[in-house]
C-alpha cells in the first residue's frame, strides 16, 4: 500500500510539473499596434514626361498633366476601383424612372482654392467648354455633350436631361470643374494659352503652390494641402512632382534621394526597380486589353464563323508564356472583354487553358484536316485554313504576333504576318472591314463603365466599332437593355448573361489585360493601389498616405501632451 501511495504522489507531482510547463508554452496574445498617422511631411514623385497645361479640360492627351490635375481639381462624381460612381463635389443624385432625367445636388461646404464658393455656375461653364473645344476635346466626349441639356435649378442643384436613357451617364460627370469666376470672360481658344494653366485654381485636396524652374525650364511643381478641402484632409502637407525624360532618369533621381516615388514603372526599368530593397512596387490592372479581332463576315476566312474553331484558336495560344516571357509577367490572362475586379465582371466561367490536343481535336472534328498533298496545311472542301494577321508595327506587337504564329503552326495552321502603322489598322482596315484577323489593343481608360455595346452589338457591325461584325441577337439584347436600366443589380445580371454568351461564342480572341506598376519608397505608408482606370487613379487613396506617425498610447499610460 505504501509503495502504491508513493507512486500516486509521483504521478500527481509529475502532472503538476507538466501542466506548468504546458502553461509556459502557451502563446501569449499580443496586440499589433498600428502606427497613428499625423499630419506633416513632403512627398516627392518623379513623373515621366513634361508639363503642358494644368487644366482638366485640356489634359486628355497628356497623362502626367492628368496625374497632377487629379489632386488639384474635383469632379461632380468620382469612380471607385470597382467602377462604381461615388460622390465628390456632388452630395447626392437621383435618376428618373425612365432614366432620362438626372438631378444632382452639390455639397454645401465647397470653396475654390482662392476662397470663392463653388456653384452650379462653375459646372455649367465647364460643360459649355466641353461643347466648344472640338479640336481639343476627345471627339466622343465633345459629341456626347452636344445632346445633353443642363439646367441649374438653384446655386447647388443641377438637372441633366438626356435624349434617351443611358446607364453609363455617371461616368461622364467625373470631369474636373473649372472656376467660372476666373475664366468665364475668356473664349476657349484664349483659355488654351492663358496663364491659368500654369497657376491653376481648383477645389481638390491640394492647391498649386509654385513651379520649379531650372535654366528657364519647368522641371517640377509643388502642391500644398488645401486646408478648406471638403473631403478627408490628407496627412501629407506637400507634394512635389518632378519631370524626367524616361524611366532610367526617374530611377536615378530616386537613388539620389531627390524623389520618393516613380509615377510609372516601364518594362525597361522594372528589373532594376525590383532590386531596390526600400522601393515598394504597387500593381494594378489597367483598362487596356490586347485581343485579336476576327472578321466573321469575310468569305475568304469562312472558318471563323464556327465557334468551335474560334475557341480552338484561343486554346492554341500559350498566353501564359506570352505574359511570362514577353511581358515580364506584367499581364492578366483575359477570358472575356469586361474588366476583371469590376462590379460587372462575372468570374463564374472556367478559364480557357492552353491545350494543343483539345484545339487540334476541335479543328479536326470541324472537318479541317491536314492536306494530303502538302502534309502541313489544313483544309476543308477546298478552303485552306490560312489567313492574314495584321499587327501594329512595333517591337512588342511583332514579338506577340510571332509567338502566336508559332503556336498556331503547331495546329497545322499557317498565318501571314502583316505589320502596319496602328492608325492604318484601325482607321483603314478595321473600319473598312477589309481584314481577316487583327492583333490590337483596346484602350478603355477614362471610361470605367463596363458597357461593351460599342464593340459587340449588332447595330455597330456596320459603321461602328463591332469590327468582328458579330451578329448575335441574344447578346445584343443583353447589351441594349443594360444600357438603359437604372437598376445596378439588373445591369449586373444582364452583363453576366452577355459574358456567358461571349464565352460560348468567342467572336474574337481575348489575350490579356495590361498591368500598371507604381513604385513608392517604404517610408511612405498607407499607400494602396487597386484596379485603375487611369494612371491618376493611384491617388484615389491619397488621404490615407502618411510620412509621419507616432505610437498609440497603451491603455493605462498617461496621456501625452
Amino acid at each position: 500500500m505504501k509503495r502504491f501511495r508513493w507512486q500516486l504522489i509521483i504521478i500527481f507531482l509529475t502532472g503538476i510539473i507538466v501542466g506548468v510547463l504546458l502553461l509556459g508554452e502557451q502563446s501569449v496574445e499580443t496586440n499589433v499596434v498600428e502606427p497613428e498617422p499625423i499630419r506633416g511631411g513632403i512627398y516627392s514623385e518623379a513623373l515621366i514626361g513634361s508639363l503642358l497645361r494644368l487644366n482638366p479640360i485640356l489634359d486628355a492627351y497628356n497623362s502626367v498633366d492628368r496625374d497632377v490635375d487629379r489632386l488639384i481639381f474635383s469632379g461632380l462624381l468620382r469612380i471607385d476601383d470597382r467602377g462604381l460612381p461615388q460622390p465628390d463635389l456632388a452630395e447626392s443624385w437621383g435618376i428618373s424612372q425612365d432614366g432620362t432625367i438626372f438631378n444632382l445636388t452639390l455639397r454645401q461646404d465647397l470653396t475654390w482654392h482662392d476662397g470663392a464658393p463653388v456653384t452650379t455656375e462653375d459646372v455649367l461653364f465647364t460643360i459649355e467648354l466641353l461643347r466648344e473645344g472640338s479640336e481639343i476635346i476627345p471627339e466622343d466626349l465633345y459629341n456626347f455633350w452636344q445632346e445633353i441639356e443642363v439646367i441649374a435649378l438653384s446655386e447647388d442643384t443641377l438637372q441633366f436631361r438626356l435624349p434617351e436613357a443611358f446607364s453609363p451617364f455617371p461616368d461622364y460627370l467625373t470631369f474636373g470643374i473649372l472656376p467660372a469666376h476666373l475664366l468665364a470672360n475668356l473664349t476657349f481658344d484664349e483659355i488654351i494659352d492663358d496663364p491659368f494653366n500654369l497657376n491653376p485654381v481648383g477645389s481638390g485636396p491640394y492647391q498649386f503652390d509654385r513651379l520649379i524652374v531650372e535654366t528657364d525650364q519647368i522641371t517640377g511643381i509643388v502642391l500644398s494641402v488645401f486646408d478648406d478641402y471638403y473631403g478627408e484632409k490628407p496627412f501629407i502637407e506637400q507634394i512635389v512632382f518632378r519631370y524626367y525624360p524616361d524611366g532610367f532618369a526617374a530611377l536615378q533621381a530616386y537613388r539620389d534621394g531627390i524623389v520618393q516615388g516613380i509615377g510609372m514603372i516601364s518594362d525597361d526599368i522594372l528589373e532594376n526597380v525590383l532590386q531596390e530593397p526600400a522601393l515598394n512596387l504597387y500593381t494594378g490592372r489597367m483598362p487596356e486589353q490586347t485581343l485579336i479581332f476576327l472578321n466573321l463576315n469575310n468569305p475568304e476566312v469562312a472558318f471563323f464563323q464556327e465557334p468551335s474553331i474560334r475557341k480552338a484558336l484561343l486554346q492554341g495560344i500559350n498566353r501564359q508564356w506570352i505574359i511570362d516571357k514577353l511581358l515580364n509577367g506584367q499581364g492578366i490572362i483575359a477570358n472575356g472583354v469586361i474588366l476583371p475586379n469590376t462590379w460587372a465582371h462575372y468570374d463564374g466561367l472556367e478559364p480557357i487553358p492552353y491545350d494543343l490536343d483539345a484545339a487540334k481535336l476541335a479543328i479536326k472534328e470541324a472537318g479541317y484536316l491536314v492536306s494530303s498533298e502538302t502534309g502541313t496545311v489544313r483544309e476543308k472542301d477546298g478552303l485552306i485554313f490560312q489567313f492574314e494577321l495584321l499587327y501594329p508595327d512595333d517591337d512588342v506587337h511583332q514579338a506577340l504576333a510571332e509567338s502566336i504564329q508559332n503556336d498556331w503552326k503547331q495546329l497545322d495552321i499557317e498565318i501571314d504576318l502583316v505589320p502596319l502603322p496602328y492608325d492604318e489598322i484601325v482607321n483603314g482596315r478595321l473600319q473598312a472591314r477589309s481584314f481577316e484577323a487583327a492583333l490590337v489593343n483596346l484602350d478603355l481608360s477614362k471610361t470605367p463603365d463596363p458597357d461593351p455595346y460599342p464593340f459587340w452589338d449588332q447595330a455597330q457591325a456596320t459603321g461602328g466599332q463591332n469590327y468582328s461584325q458579330w451578329d448575335n441577337r441574344v447578346a445584343s439584347e443583353y447589351l441594349e437593355q443594360a444600357r438603359v436600366t437604372t437598376d445596378l443589380l439588373e445591369r449586373e445580371r444582364l452583363y453576366r448573361n452577355f459574358q456567358v454568351v461571349f464565352y460560348n461564342e468567342m467572336p474574337s480572341l481575348p489575350i490579356y489585360f495590361t498591368i500598371y506598376n507604381y513604385a513608392v519608397d517604404q517610408s511612405v505608408q498607407g499607400v494602396r493601389v487597386g484596379p485603375i482606370f487611369d494612371s491618376s487613379d493611384r491617388f484615389a487613396t491619397i488621404s490615407d498616405w502618411f510620412l509621419i506617425s507616432r505610437k498609440p498610447e497603451s491603455p493605462g499610460e498617461p496621456e501625452s501632451e
